[in-house]
């Protein structure tokens, strides 16, 4: 299950959602969330978040933040078949 941050476009987590990998986006159901609260999110069940703020990786290594997987993307809207593709990828291995 991917638990995209709010600055993940919407073509993005509908393209997920289209190749059946769960999606929850934090833009539609809890816009406004600080950082520390989707990190708790993505704990239970387990997501990783996919994000496009640098602070999830302060977190992760100056917070000393374990347990959670973090995926920054720095990409253009015309990647987005790109990222979808590597993520099935990795949901097959």
């Amino acid at each position: 299950m991917i638990l995209a941050d709010e600055n993940i476009g919407h073509s993005l987590i509908e393209a997920i959602r289209s190749i059946g990998i769960e999606g929850y986006s934090i833009y539609e159901q809890q816009r406004g969330t600080p950082d520390e609260t989707i990190i708790e999110l993505s704990r239970n069940p387990p997501r990783l978040i996919l994000t496009e703020d640098k602070d999830f990786g302060e977190w992760v290594f100056a917070h000393n933040i374990r347990g959670i997987s973090v995926r920054s993307l720095r990409h253009h809207f015309t990647d987005t078949a790109q990222i979808t593709r590597q993520l099935l990828l990795v949901r097959s291995i």
